[in-house]
């Protein structure tokens, strides 16, 4: 489907220091990609990408992914609205990670149960020693219901 050329993998030189992507696909041909919101560098999700959703994000301009449970390409924001315009994609230092730094149409949310952050909780101890999760987001942005069909 897509013409954005990706390089083979180089040297260790090439790929750490070279000018030309790289990137470093697991077993299964996927590489993890971090996305943060533009302007306020919050951590919206995280997803996955092989080779061919990496090229359809950098032609299209919009975030593509890899569903592992559905094994199958996903647009986010296809169904939802909440369409991710991707801005600047940053691989780290040996290629096997990617950031997307995206705007994030429709209600502004990523998450699919709602909230505006898939990272809505965090991990606390309380004093009697049970580890739990406590909201830092304590608003949903939307009913999922609406968007997905009680799906």
């Amino acid at each position: 489907m897509c013409n954005s050329e990706i390089s083979e993998r180089g040297d260790k030189d090439a790929v750490e220091n070279g000018v030309f992507l790289m990137p470093k696909f697991d077993r299964d041909g996927l590489i993890v990609v971090v996305v943060t919101e533009v302007t306020s560098g919050e951590v919206l999700m995280v997803g996955y990408m092989n080779e061919e959703a990496l090229k359809r994000t950098i032609e299209t301009g919009e975030a593509w992914y890899w569903s592992r449970s559905r094994q199958s390409f996903w647009k986010k924001g296809e169904t939802s609205g909440q369409i991710q315009s991707v801005h600047e994609i940053l691989t780290d230092c040996d290629q096997d990670a990617l950031v997307l730094k995206v705007s994030v149409a429709g209600n502004g949310a990523t998450c699919h149960v709602g909230y505006r952050s898939c990272f809505f909780r965090k991990v606390v101890k309380p004093d009697s020693g049970a580890v739990q999760l406590e909201r830092v987001e304590t608003e949903k942005v939307y009913d999922p219901a609406d968007v997905y069909n009680n799906s």
